[in-house]
């Protein structure tokens, strides 16, 4: 009778082998599940990047508010009869400017 139910327990081992790491198993679509929940955080993460940037060009292209944005930060533009300051704190280096001493070469 004991060796009836070794068989038997054995025989039931080797039948829940498959199900647990074979093509089909729950191992592999465990894996797999989680590969798809990584997959659609990703793709979340680039649809909230592609309203930006859509959001972005539509301000370029309609309003004039973002390009004068741009100017102003990137290019460190101003207006006519405007006073740009600047406040550099202690420790902080300034941006730096591109002036005519520092372009030209030297002699």
């Amino acid at each position: 009778m004991r060796l009836i139910t070794l068989a038997l327990a054995a025989l039931l081992l080797l039948i829940q082998f498959p199900l647990w790491t074979g093509k089909g198993g729950w191992l592999r679509v465990a894996d797999m599940e989680a590969q798809v929940a990584q997959a659609h955080q990703k793709n979340m993460e680039l649809k909230a990047r592609n309203a930006k940037l859509e959001s972005e060009v539509r301000d370029l292209k309609d309003g004039t508010g973002a390009v004068e944005e741009r100017a102003r930060y990137e290019l460190g533009m101003v207006k006519q009869n405007e006073i740009f300051v600047q406040i550099v704190r202690k420790g902080q280096l300034p941006p730096m400017t591109e002036t005519p001493a520092a372009t030209a070469a030297p002699h």
